[in-house]
């Protein structure tokens, strides 16, 4: 079996998902590097997680509106924050659990990691666009 990346990059869906992930992976290490700063300078795991989410969210945003989802102006950001929101508590919820069950609390957030990023791919996108970003199409 053979991967046709041609016939990948046509498809408009997975072109959005390979620019969210680069875009997601550069937001991350900026997120995941200020909660890593704040928990090392002696700040808990939950409020830094918070200082996290509020520092990248207008960050978030642009390069998420812009290079992503070919969003421009503020008119989605309400919807953007609301999924951040729901990202966050989902994200909270399991920080605590891990930590509840011994993990360091760096190593607790990268295990999460993947699974908020695959949530904010579909929330993210459903916030600056108006629908789901896969399946579509366009």
């Amino acid at each position: 079996m053979s991967l046709n990346l041609a016939a990948l990059w046509a498809n408009p869906d997975m072109r959005r998902f390979a620019k969210f992930v680069i875009v997601g992976v550069v937001n991350t290490g900026v997120g995941y590097g200020i909660y890593a700063v704040l928990v090392w300078v002696g700040l808990s795991p939950q409020p830094a997680l918070a200082w996290s989410f509020v520092l990248g969210v207008a960050w978030n945003y642009l390069s998420h509106a812009r290079l992503v989802f070919g969003s421009g102006g503020y008119r989605r950001m309400p919807w953007y924050i609301g999924a951040y929101v729901l990202i966050y508590i989902g994200n909270a919820l399991l920080l605590a659990l891990f930590l509840r069950l011994g993990l360091h609390p760096l190593l607790a957030q990268a295990v999460i990691l993947p699974f908020a990023a695959l949530s904010a791919f579909l929330m993210i996108g459903k916030a600056l666009t108006g629908r789901w970003p896969l399946g579509q199409g366009s």
